[in-house]
């Protein structure tokens, strides 16, 4: 009975939002909510059988059309390909250079453009707003693609452009959901570019619904009742256009508070405008370069600043995301596609929300993903919600409902309300991108990538409150949680630009892409005033194939005042500017790391290599530092630069010494060479990114000090700790049931065979494939289902060794969950990995890497379809990628492969290679 009920889709949601209203919360009691495990068989995601001939099976996988194949269809029944959607491109092969920088490309033309000379661009709050489960329909509706002029338009051809930002920011103004967020995807609906779409087809759609998820049990919301959203935001990708302000009534901080008030440091968000607003006059990387046109840029909402999320633990999230891109797949200036699917980087969230490849959605359409911001070990740990640093950071008054020993809403007092879980597996900074099918470099260096920061009992974003459990990391105190004063987000990314000032991207080349121009948060050379305190960074590598490795460096007045002297006749020297490290991989760390020159953090003997220089950082990676500027003198010029090399995309070259940067010893610049311009000297990422100016402080600083919180070093012993890992390496138990643990490998490799798809995964030692979203490489089973108040257990662990050879970097990506690094190369992991969690391995040719890393990791909570890959996203889109599945307990049969179309999601069964539950070495 509770199952038919859950299938009635729009009923059952009606009938939970009735009860919802009585109640006044969104959850509930765990085992009597929600169906858990597979699909009946007469559904359309209805499980199927594993073949018997297993070998057979796979082999016949290559002789299968693409997976996304209808994301390519063009009018009267033609489809284009992977190749053909290049065909805009400003630089086709015949035209491209030998060049490295970038990639076979020509010097990006800065058009008078000089640095330091615009400000720091601060990230724009997408705003969250209580979910309205009133079923009222919209009185606009979402707007329809438009011809129009330039930059924002296709003068010509509505199904090359999208919709008229007037409209489209008057359609994101709406308050509510309509239709109505559903347990199961909403197949009734008819998506509102129907018309435009048959036109474009030049044929009848006989389905089309206006959300793309695909439908049936197996794609439904899990743990919908439990995890009800009680909070959303709807946003559309959607190409260039001006920021009309449509979201400054969202910013927490109001622009009335803190530094982000009218007397403070960023009331202006990029220095040109009147200041407490957002708007510009559209999208630029300098206010010297040419705004950016419909299809050399999609971003969230189309505009700039880069968005953020900011979310707390405990209250579930639901993203209505659009897709405004063009209907014409080749109205993409030669790179990018224009279906998505969005992958929240790393959340612990359920596979209909992970962002799977294979999972993308129209123009016209959209897709809810909902997020329930439950600490991991829900079901196993504090399930009794007892312990005060598991808990939702509030302003006192704020209900939540909590499903406790005794199920119901809980109201805030002194700052939070306890919730379930395990407060170990607290996470920080996030961020979340497309993951389209073989287009994810191209669709996120497009634009479409933002950050997401998370907000905890022990991370508020209130560096006032003291209560025992709040760290009070670097922030501001104006707000009761998520002050973003001394927290400053930071999206690090190279590119490169046409002779004409838009985007450029060589889809051409597979072993990856590098720009010529390295930006910070979408800006060449920006400055970012600070005051003479203590500040958190949170650092994104948002490139797609470069790694990074950051210095901080203070200039001083005197060529020879401190001790790296800058260029001949400059006058100036520089120092070294110490800092701590506190997450890795947005997750905050059991010590907090110095990179001051006191510790040995590799321990290759060198004290200096890492002092005021963090470690390689590979694409995705994210560092959080806390830097204190109070050790310096007002007026300070603080630069951020980049000291890691690259030839190619395929990896790093070499660290430049800090001190040959500075003097000017290594100095990339662009000469004509035979007539035609180019970089000489060696790599233009190799450079200062970032002015960082230090400015009086009048306030008190009440941010933690990390040198409370260093790991044990010579002369000290080890301070508190900040979140400690959930395995205890010292603990001979915990190390035996690591022992004990199934197994598995993956072999990240090359082959000759193919230039289109030359990236290979090999799993537990089997055949290397290139990817297939209907081949299942691993399948960990669940322990247990939901559980209500008082349960306990361990999860499902699991120890996995990631390899590679042939001199490549590979930063591997697992989603759902973190892990905790055991080896690499066989030794123990550098102090910055050894007391982290990390989402993102790197393994490759870099000094701080290794050509295999071992990791334990768990399972829990949510099954479904999930994903592993090479970050370096040109290796992935050209098949560095497979899919791994979670599955219920006990399940026996394999889960099947959406595939999307203009007319709807059907499906396909899926084939699990021969060790897809066994792993290497099954447990003991």
């Amino acid at each position: 009975m509770r199952t038919d009920m859950a299938r009635r889709g729009r009923t059952w949601l009606r009938l939970t939002a009735l009860a919802v209203a009585t109640m006044g919360a969104t959850q509930g009691p765990a085992a009597s909510l929600d169906p858990f495990g597979e699909p009946p068989t007469t559904d359309p995601s209805a499980y199927t059988a594993q073949p018997r001939d297993v070998k057979g099976a796979l082999q016949n996988l290559l002789l299968q059309e693409e997976t996304n194949r209808g994301s390519y269809e063009l009018s009267n029944g033609l489809y284009s390909s992977k190749h053909e959607q290049t065909a805009g491109n400003v630089l086709p092969p015949a035209q491209q250079s030998l060049f490295n920088y970038p990639t076979n490309g020509y010097p990006s033309p800065m058009f008078g453009a000089q640095p330091w000379t615009q400000k720091l661009l601060m990230f724009e709050e997408f705003g969250l707003r209580p979910l309205d489960t009133v079923d009222r329909p919209y009185s606009l509706p979402f707007p329809q693609p438009r011809s129009g002029s330039l930059p924002e338009h296709d003068p010509d051809h509505a199904t090359r452009s999208g919709p008229d930002g007037d409209e489209l920011s008057a359609f994101l103004l709406q308050e509510g959901l309509w239709p109505l967020a559903t347990r199961e995807a909403n197949t009734f609906t008819a998506n509102p570019w129907k018309p435009q779409i048959q036109s474009f087809l030049n044929r009848y759609l006989a389905g089309g619904p206006a959300e793309g998820r695909p439908p049936g049990e197996g794609w439904a919301h899990q743990r919908w009742n439990e995890f009800h959203p009680q909070a959303y935001f709807k946003t559309a990708q959607a190409g260039a256009r001006a920021n009309r302000g449509t979201r400054d009534g969202f910013q927490l901080h109001g622009f009335n508070k803190g530094e982000f008030g009218p007397d403070g440091l960023y009331y202006s968000s990029s220095g040109t405008g009147p200041g407490g607003s957002n708007r510009d006059g559209g999208p630029r990387f300098h206010p010297d370069m040419p705004v950016q046109e419909h299809n050399s840029l999609w971003t969230f909402d189309g505009t700039f600043p880069p968005k953020l999320l900011m979310a707390r633990y405990g209250q579930p999230i639901l993203m209505r995301h659009y897709n405004a891109l063009p209907i014409d797949p080749a109205a993409n200036r030669g790179f990018g596609l224009h279906t998505i699917s969005t992958h929240e980087h790393n959340g612990h969230n359920p596979a209909e929300s992970d962002g799977f490849a294979n999972a993308f959605f129209f123009p016209g359409q959209y897709y809810d993903y909902r997020w329930p911001m439950q600490l991991a070990g829900y079901d196993t740990i504090n399930t009794t919600a007892s312990d005060a640093r598991a808990a939702f950071p509030c302003a006192d008054g704020e209900t939540l409902w909590v499903n406790d020993g005794k199920p119901n809403p809980k109201t805030c007092k002194y700052g939070k309300i306890n919730i379930r879980g395990d407060w170990r597996e607290t996470m920080s900074t996030h961020w979340f991108h497309d993951h389209m099918l073989d287009f994810t470099a191209q669709n996120v260096y497009k634009g479409n990538a933002v950050m997401m920061n998370y907000y905890s009992a022990l991370d508020r974003g209130n560096e006032a409150m003291e209560d025992g459990v709040n760290l009070r990391l670097p922030s501001g105190t104006a707000l009761p949680w998520g002050n973003r004063d001394y927290d400053v987000n930071l999206v690090v990314a190279d590119k490169a630009w046409d002779q004409s000032g838009q985007l450029w991207f060589n889809p051409f080349n597979p072993e990856g892409f590098l720009g010529d121009r390295v930006l910070v948060n979408w800006q060449y050379a920006p400055v970012l005033d600070v005051r003479a305190r203590r500040y958190r960074f949170r650092i994104l590598n948002g490139s797609v194939s470069r790694f990074y490795a950051f210095a901080f460096v203070a200039e001083c007045a005197g060529q020879r005042a401190c001790p790296m002297p800058g260029p001949s006749g400059s006058n100036v020297s520089y120092k070294r500017v110490p800092f701590h490290m506190i997450a890795n991989d947005g997750n905050l760390m059991e010590h907090a790391v110095p990179f001051d020159g006191t510790l040995d953090l590799d321990r290759n003997g060198d004290l200096q290599n890492h002092n005021g220089i963090l470690p390689s950082q590979g694409i995705a990676e994210r560092y959080d530092i806390v830097v204190d500027f109070a050790k310096l003198a007002v007026g300070t010029k603080v630069y951020m630069l980049n000291v890691l090399e690259h030839e190619t995309g395929l990896g790093t070259r070499k660290v430049i010494a800090l001190a040959d940067i500075l003097s000017g010893k290594y100095q990339p610049k662009v000469a004509t060479v035979n007539g035609v311009p180019q970089w000489t000297g060696g790599d233009p990422g190799i450079t200062k990114l970032l002015q960082i100016v230090v400015r009086p402080y009048t306030g008190t600083d009440y941010s933690m000090n990390p040198a409370d919180y260093e790991p044990a070093k010579p002369g000290k012993a080890a301070g508190r700790k900040m979140i400690p890992l959930w395995l205890d390496r010292n603990d001979p138990a915990q190390m035996q049931a690591v022992q004990n643990a199934r197994k598995r490998t993956f072999e990240f490799g090359h082959t000759v065979a193919t230039d289109a798809t030359p990236w290979t995964i090999k799993s537990d030692g089997g055949a290397s494939y290139k990817a297939d979203m209907r081949r299942v490489s691993a399948a960990p089973q669940l322990a247990n289902g939901p559980t209500d108040a008082g349960a306990t257990g361990n999860g499902t662990l699991e120890v996995w060794k990631l390899s590679t050879g042939g001199g490549w970097s590979h930063p591997v990506h697992v989603h759902f969950e973190e892990g905790v690094i055991l080896k690499r190369g066989g030794l123990p992991p550098p102090e910055w990995e050894k007391w982290a969690r990390k989402d993102v391995y790197r393994i490759g040719r870099e000094d701080d890497s290794a050509k295999d890393v071992e990791f334990a990791i768990r399972f829990r909570e949510f099954a479904g379809t999930y994903m592993e890959h090479c970050h370096n996203t040109q290796h992935e889109d050209n098949s560095m990628l497979l899919r791994w599945d979670i599955e219920h307990p006990g399940q026996f049969l394999v889960m099947p492969t959406p595939m999307p179309t203009w007319e709807g999601v059907t499906y396909v069964p899926s084939v699990g290679i021969q060790t897809f539950r066994t792993g290497s070495a099954a447990p003991r």
